[in-house]
């Protein structure tokens, strides 16, 4: 089985350190520029390609399952593709951008009605004309391949349709948001034939563990007998704690997983409670 990974840009590293974590790990190549490497799994190889053109690869048959970005799946349109997992990583926006009218620009454009007629440039033409459609507003698209931000300074275009993460480069480039078409973040795709496949169900699930890993902190305390109750009832595990118990002790050993953003509370309640010996760790994978 093939696995087709970002050759480069924002992807690329979560994507490998993603791999990595599942239990899949990369054989480290001496070559600079890389086109594939052999994976810890016999029968797994890792490809490495344009994070746009994952999509085609995966459709065509090169390599059955792979990760890009959500924007470039709905850019290819394949209808042969599968989404199989959202993997919480590289998030973005796809968005229709003009020029701040505050930088005193004679034909500005303040709302995406404004747009009826005028021209769009994008490295998105098929998700850019679904959604001006969807609008019905009739627009000319130009598709360019990169630097979209300098096509309304040079009167090329009116507005672009781009991706934006921070926002920082549309308004170091005096750009503003008109309307959002889409959020984005990468996903695990494959194609229909492969996705009830045995090997890429356990690829899929091995990633699944790291992804719902993330926000998860594993707890680990001991807690009076007589307090077992109140202290277990404070714990939003995710099908209750697990309790040890501890032969000839008046203290049971408590675990449990809870959600990252509810560590700072849940701590101090078992403290009241009269729980002790607190220890907080991170989970590399939770499988389900």
């Amino acid at each position: 089985m093939k696995i087709a990974l970002p050759n480069k840009g924002r992807l690329h590293a979560p994507s490998f350190d993603l791999l990595c974590r599942a239990g899949i790990k990369v054989r480290e190549s001496q070559q600079d520029r890389k086109l594939w490497a052999d994976t810890s799994l016999p029968d797994v190889t890792v490809i490495y390609v344009r994070s746009e053109d994952i999509p085609r690869y995966i459709s065509s048959g090169a390599a059955d399952i792979g990760i890009t970005g959500y924007d470039q799946i709905q850019e290819k349109n394949f209808d042969n593709i599968i989404e199989l997992l959202d993997l919480d990583f590289g998030k973005c926006k796809i968005v229709v951008a003009t020029l701040d009218p505050r930088i005193g620009n004679k034909t500005s454009i303040e709302s995406i009605e404004e747009l009826q007629g005028k021209t769009i440039a994008t490295e998105f033409p098929h998700i850019t004309k679904t959604f001006f459609m969807g609008r019905d507003i009739d627009v000319k698209i130009i598709e360019v391949g990169g630097a979209t931000e300098i096509t309304p300074h040079v009167q090329m275009a009116d507005a672009i349709v781009d991706i934006v993460s921070s926002g920082d480069t549309l308004r170091s480039n005096q750009l503003v948001i008109l309307d959002e078409i889409l959020t984005s973040s990468a996903r695990l795709i494959s194609r229909k034939d492969i996705q009830d496949k045995p090997l890429a169900n356990k690829i899929s699930d091995a990633l699944l563990s790291v992804v719902s890993a993330k926000e998860k902190r594993y707890l680990m305390m001991n807690a009076p007998r007589d307090k077992l109750e109140q202290i277990t009832s404070v714990l939003p595990g995710l099908s209750g704690p697990t309790v040890i118990d501890t032969s000839g002790s008046s203290l049971v050993v408590v675990h449990a997983v809870v959600n990252e953003s509810e560590v700072f509370e849940t701590i101090g309640a078992l403290k009241i409670q009269g729980a002790t010996g607190i220890l907080v760790t991170r989970i590399d994978r939770l499988v389900e």
